[in-house]
């Protein structure tokens, strides 16, 4: 096993090409990615920290870890990628286990600490998945630039429990009628305001 910087071109994707080694089951939705390849525009020294865990296949690599890293890359134009290479006959069980070890995360947040001592937009630029406050907003609209300053995002950290206290206020406003305004056209957002505003006024 040894680091290498590999040219990108010789660096192939896990679709199953190793006999008895699964396709990479790992995907990455479209927001997800964006963040992914900015994170390595911001910090591209974590490619050197975290290398690309590959294996000799023919006159090629296939990557047995950081597949989604090799497509960020890719996007950005990058030429070359350091690999930790494998020996070519590691075990096909092996192979098997990194590519799904490399993925597991063991430990787990303390989401406490998370709210009080970090700021949560950088971690969310960071890629970091909030739990808690996440009422899905089926046609959530567009807004155009013109729109947008006169709107505010806003996120929240809650504890499961609360969590599905304020989903619940939230679902049981937008039932009442709360979901509609001439301000905007995000049910939530209006049910969650009609909420606040009751509170307000008593």
């Amino acid at each position: 096993m040894q680091s290498k910087s590999l040219s990108i071109s010789k660096l192939k994707s896990n679709i199953g090409q190793i006999d008895g080694l699964p396709a990479n089951p790992r995907v990455i939705r479209d927001e997800k990615f964006q963040k992914l390849v900015k994170s390595i525009q911001d910090d591209p020294e974590m490619l050197d920290l975290r290398e690309l865990i590959v294996v000799p296949s023919g006159k090629t690599f296939v990557v047995i870890a950081g597949n989604m890293r090799l497509r960020a890359m890719e996007s950005l134009g990058y030429k070359e990628a350091p690999c930790k290479v494998l020996d070519a006959d590691t075990p096909v069980e092996k192979l098997k286990a990194y590519t799904i070890k490399d993925n597991v995360g063991f430990g787990e947040h303390d989401w406490e600490q998370l709210a009080n001592e970090w700021d949560a937009g950088e971690l969310s630029d960071w890629g970091l998945d909030f739990p808690g406050f996440d009422v899905p907003e089926v046609g959530a609209p567009a807004l155009s630039d013109a729109e947008k300053p006169e709107f505010q995002q806003m996120a929240f950290l809650l504890h499961d429990r609360q969590a599905e206290t304020v989903k619940a206020a939230v679902d049981k406003a937008k039932q009442s009628g709360a979901s509609e305004s001439d301000v905007n056209e995000n049910g939530n957002a209006n049910a969650l305001a009609y909420i606040c505003a009751c509170f307000l006024n008593g």
